[in-house]
């Protein structure tokens, strides 16, 4: 086996394999995940642009649309989409085959699905993780597909560099958009499926919000786009970039790095706590009469 030295020279110097063998120790936690995580250094500055919204916003296939737009000015993507877990075996119920297809054999292209295994807020448990060791690779840009789940989904603002909230002109987001705090943390509004009725309604008045807000370093635009025609591509592109050169940077960052490190000692703190252990334990004390789950977690967690 690889050191991890070796491991993250092979992904600098553009291995996929040793990228997808390096994200699959991290994100199972197998023998070496830390020494991968120990052996990160701060690389190049590449943009990380998420996209969050309701599902059925058509995230994938906007995704889709601008991956071609980028594959075709010769650029390494890549692209983390976070699914949806079984609840049986807490893997991801969409695979990145079925998600992106179309992309799977283009090498200057890496798909990595991964299951939110429980985590609430849109993404998955591993992605800060995962992103950092993907930043190992000489890729372009980093796309990250949350999973879509309402309130919870500001996480993804303070992982990217840009965040994208898409939404669809029928089905209430406008008002979803202004109750869920979405307001704060887009960097760009994308108006998907934009030839349908409501959607000029729907950008006209997330712009009066836009201008009645306090933001003013960065006023956020409203991109009407269609992911299946193309419409509006090339210039939520644009801008994409001009955010990048803005220079902003991403005060989240360190609310999301301290929720995350802060789970990571909880996490620590547990490890002698084996769930299987755990349900043995819960099965005897059940059987006693007058069984109360807050007692019993009390003493496990003494012993």
């Amino acid at each position: 086996m690889n050191t991890s030295s070796q491991l993250l020279s092979h992904i600098a110097a553009g291995d996929t394999r040793s990228l997808a063998r390096a994200i699959t120790v991290v994100e199972n936690e197998l023998e070496g995940y830390r020494e991968i995580l120990y052996a990160l250094k701060p690389g190049r500055n590449i943009p990380v642009i998420g996209f969050t919204g309701p599902p059925g916003a058509g995230k994938s296939t906007l995704i889709n649309a601008l991956i071609h737009l980028y594959s075709k000015a010769g650029k390494k993507i890549g692209i983390i989409a976070i699914d949806p877990t079984s609840p049986f075996n807490y893997g991801s119920l969409l695979g990145d085959r079925l998600r992106m297809s179309e992309h799977f054999n283009n090498q200057d292209i890496f798909i990595r699905s991964l299951a939110t295994r429980g985590s609430l807020g849109g993404l998955s448990q591993k992605t800060i993780e995962i992103t950092d060791v993907m930043k190992s690779f000489p890729f372009d840009v980093i796309l990250i597909e949350t999973v879509g789940v309402g309130q919870s989904e500001v996480e993804i603002a303070g992982l990217a560099d840009t965040t994208v909230v898409v939404l669809v002109p029928e089905s209430g987001d406008e008002i979803q958009a202004m109750k869920s705090g979405i307001m704060e943390i887009a960097d760009i509004f994308a108006v998907n499926k934009s030839d349908r009725p409501g959607a000029d309604v729907l950008a006209n008045n997330l712009e009066k919000t836009i201008r009645s807000g306090s933001r003013k370093e960065w006023i956020t635009p409203v991109i009407k786009v269609s992911a299946t025609t193309g419409t509006g591509i090339e210039e939520l592109a644009e801008a994409l970039e001009r955010h990048r050169q803005s220079g902003l940077t991403n005060e989240r960052k360190m609310q999301l790095l301290t929720e995350k490190i802060y789970t990571l000692i909880q996490k620590r703190r547990m490890n002698d706590i084996n769930k299987a252990d755990l349900l043995q334990s819960i099965k005897k004390a059940f059987i006693a009469s007058e069984f109360n789950i807050y007692k019993f977690a009390d003493s496990y967690s003494a012993v």
